[in-house]
């Protein structure tokens, strides 16, 4: 009896009939914290290695960071992907169809990681002279990696079960994915860094086993506590791999944009990377780093108004309930212009603690991220809107749209505006590049669909 009304208060959560502010808030607060509990597990990282072992360290995090967020991306493609197919088949009743799309999702999702984790390993010299990385950066960037790759597999894990466990109606443990392993992670930073001066590797470890943790909880709730949502065991036979071929491109599509948006993140690294290494050195690089470990920050903040909007929005769509859909993306914009209102201050009045955070104050890195990172949170306003409306899209199956803007966003833009705002504006121009490349994304957004703020 117990176990039926803890069952039942966990189920409460009803995305069809319910006052939509009052829902969206329920699943936003609890979101947020996980996402802000996500943001320390990767501030800490910077924080412990910029102050206990040194700049150069910080810069060789960045170079190896793109890897991190690959993994992110491609986690991301299949946790929004199988959310949004799930949710629909969940609003018509049809719980098997959902929990084979989960089961699929899960399976796939970790096969393809630990495939390119192996790949990245074989050929991680190659790999890292890819990314950027220096003569001198290179046995830092080796460190890191080696002892962050056993987490990349972890990560796919714990975001597809962060999706599949909201849609369960748990977004208390859902967030409880982010909170623990991010409160591990940084008490490890700091035993591995400091007290036992394992240096840029410490930090690693500390991600993976933290990474770890998180798995084994999704683990433990899809087998243990899941009541909707389930684990299949699935056939293996010609028809069950075409079928399951068919579903996670389904899946893929719809999830694809997001994974777009993660890539976007890798290539303000990676295409940062290499104009501040090549025009500032090593400090330009530190100094730019900085900025990547607080961008995150402003991601998660405006992802966990995305990702609470979602599932909202997904199964009143698939229940054909335009009325609802509106209202859950107008309150989620509403969330997401205040929320990049509050990041962009945050990180313009803030910039002298915040950069004294990562770096020594006096040096040459330090004076770099000083004078940069003002022009650099311009970026977080334009963002926030940028996400809420491509989550918008995501989440009504308008994938070619979403995807399309993330290219623009994450490539057409970025890449130009890197390589030539320099050349105009020296050195103001590198820490402009993202805000500028934002706010004409979200200039293009509004010119091609005109009433989509009026929805």
């Amino acid at each position: 009896m117990a176990r039926k009304i803890k069952d039942k208060e966990r189920d409460s959560i009803d995305f069809g009939k319910t006052r939509i502010e009052p829902l969206f808030h329920s699943i936003f607060y609890p979101t947020l914290l996980s996402m802000v509990f996500a943001s320390l597990f990767m501030v800490a990282d910077g924080i412990f290695v910029g102050q206990g072992v040194g700049s150069n360290a910080l810069a060789a995090i960045n170079i190896v960071s793109p890897l991190f967020l690959a993994t992110t991306g491609i986690a991301l493609m299949f946790g929004v992907g199988v959310s949004f197919v799930a949710s629909i088949h969940l609003s018509k009743n049809n719980h098997k169809a959902a929990n084979i799309n989960i089961t699929q999702a899960f399976n796939v999702g970790t096969l393809l990681m630990v495939i390119i984790s192996i790949a990245v390993f074989l050929f991680r010299i190659p790999f890292l002279r890819l990314l950027g990385s220096s003569d001198a950066l290179l046995p830092l960037c080796l460190d890191y990696l080696l002892t962050i790759l056993p987490g990349c597999i972890c990560i796919v894990i714990q975001m597809i079960g962060t999706f599949v466990i909201r849609i369960d109606g748990s977004p208390k443990f859902a967030a409880s994915l982010e909170i623990f392993p991010g409160i591990l992670n940084i008490f490890l930073d700091w035993l591995f860094v400091f007290p036992m001066q394992m240096g840029i590797a410490g930090s690693g470890i500390a991600s993976s086993i933290s990474c770890a943790a998180a798995a084994a909880m999704v683990i433990w709730y899809m087998f243990f506590q899941a009541k909707t949502v389930k684990i299949l065991r699935l056939k293996l036979s010609l028809t069950s791999f075409y079928l399951t071929a068919r579903n996670v491109g389904y899946m893929a599509r719809s999830g694809f944009s997001s994974m777009l948006g993660e890539l976007a993140m890798s290539m303000i690294l990676l295409t940062g990377n290499y104009v501040f290494i090549r025009e500032l050195g090593e400090d330009g690089v530190a100094a730019f780093c900085v900025a990547c470990y607080l961008y995150p920050v402003v991601f998660m903040v405006n992802n966990a108004v995305a990702q609470s909007a979602q599932p909202i929005i997904s199964f009143n769509y698939g229940a054909g309930n335009r009325y609802r859909v509106r209202k859950a993306f107008r309150v989620s914009f509403a969330t997401a212009t205040i929320c990049g209102v509050l990041a962009t201050m945050f990180l313009t009045l803030g910039t002298k603690p915040l950069v004294s955070l990562f770096l020594e104050e006096g040096s040459n890195a330090y004076d770099i991220a000083i004078s940069g990172l003002p022009l650099f949170a311009y970026s977080a306003i334009f963002f926030a809107l940028n996400v809420a409306i491509i989550g918008y899209y995501q989440a009504t199956e308008q994938n070619a749209r979403a995807t399309l803007y993330m290219l623009f966003r994450g490539l057409i833009f970025l890449v130009p505006a890197f390589i030539l705002m320099p050349k105009f504006i020296f050195p103001q121009g590198m820490w402009l590049a993202v805000p500028v490349t934002e706010c004409m994304t979200l200039g293009m957004i509004l010119l091609t669909n005109k009433g989509i703020i009026s929805r």
